[in-house]
């Protein structure tokens, strides 16, 4: 699985980071950072959820 960040649409307001902080990241400069780009599939419930919940629906996952 591949993570792809729309950035044009984040807004960087940390859901993402609440349910996989071992992938996303908000730091104090308030921008996203991606931490691991193609987790294992251990992680992929946390980041489907992530994805889901996104309010900008600006996580996008490829196979």
């Amino acid at each position: 699985m591949k993570i792809v960040i729309d950035y044009d649409l984040c807004e960087s307001n940390a859901v993402c980071m609440g349910i996989a902080p071992e992938v996303f990241d908000v730091r104090d400069d308030d921008l996203l950072y991606l931490l691991d780009e193609n987790p294992g599939d251990d992680l992929r419930p946390k980041v489907e959820e992530a994805a889901r919940r996104c309010p900008k629906q600006a996580i996008l996952i490829q196979d």
